[in-house]
């Protein structure tokens, strides 16, 4: 609104009582502070062919910022004929390496997956590099089945973790949001990279070092939109990271990525004074 823009917010199906609600709290709000109606508008009508509808809304909308599953995401990307700015899973790691501190990397693995699990910038998978799987894994293994976290491991975890449910291909790829956790024993810091830009969503993904060449490394190949070192993935967040309120995390490159706050909402527009400069050789340049 401070930037002179109007949102229509359209929620799920499943709270269109309570959407319906907001809308009528806002629109009351809106006309006590004088503002112009029609500032905050809700759609309550919960069938996707709405959706469909505002989508199409080429000339009218602006921006489009779906949040929701993959499924949403996917349909308002396939259907859409506005800009956007959408995320899909949050497929995260921590990479725990060869020169990594264990007690940080306890508890970075911990708080990356059990101080918020529902979210999108949770942990999915604890990548260990083979030279601290043994002195590493009973440590991580230990303290995440203390919060009731369930392990699946690939065969190299699982001779240390006996315990471990195993690990699927397609674990690789699923965002639990809940308790679980994927451990793959990795044999170097390129094979992590490799499968962190392989099965991952370039989504938030973290190292746990000591070691300068090897955080180097894995901040420039690594293909994320926040990259964190010794650090848990609970700080992918717009407020934490000093950007204000955050209306999503974005996976894609342009115009927005990672944390979206007020200044993605907003767009360039210059004002060039001049007194009568031309672009012949020698011209006077005019201020921006």
């Amino acid at each position: 609104m401070k930037a002179g823009n109007a949102v229509i917010l359209r929620g799920g199906s499943e709270t269109v009582r309570t959407n319906a609600r907001i809308g009528e709290l806002w629109t009351l709000a809106i006309d006590e502070a004088g503002l112009p109606a029609g500032t905050v508008q809700v759609v309550t009508i919960p069938d996707r062919s709405a959706t469909l509808a505002l989508v199409r809304q080429e000339g009218l909308i602006d921006l489009l910022v779906p949040r929701g599953g993959p499924g949403l995401v996917r349909f308002v990307q396939e259907n859409a004929r506005v800009p956007l700015i959408k995320h899909y899973n949050g497929i995260c790691h921590v990479y725990v390496d060869r020169d990594a501190d264990l007690q940080k990397a306890a508890a970075v693995v911990v708080d990356s997956k059990v101080f918020m699990p529902e979210v999108c910038n949770a942990a999915e998978t604890i990548l260990v590099h083979r030279d601290m799987a043994a002195a590493a894994l009973p440590a991580l293994g230990g303290a995440l089945r203390r919060e009731g976290v369930a392990i699946r491991g690939c065969p190299a975890t699982r001779e240390i973790l006996p315990w471990a449910e195993e690990a699927g291909e397609s674990d690789w790829t699923r965002e639990y949001l809940d308790l679980v956790i994927n451990c793959r024993v990795v044999g170097s810091i390129e094979e992590a990279v490799d499968h962190i830009n392989t099965y991952g969503s370039h989504h938030t993904d973290a190292i746990i070092s000591e070691n300068y060449t090897a955080v180097s490394y894995f901040e420039e190949q690594v293909d994320s939109s926040v990259v964190l070192v010794n650090a848990s993935t609970m700080f992918n967040d717009g407020g934490v990271l000093g950007m204000g309120a955050e209306i999503g995390i974005s996976t894609d490159r342009l115009h927005a990525r990672g944390p979206v706050g007020m200044s993605d909402l907003t767009t360039y527009k210059y004002l060039v004074r001049g007194h009568g400069q031309v672009m012949s050789r020698g011209a006077e340049v005019p201020q921006r």
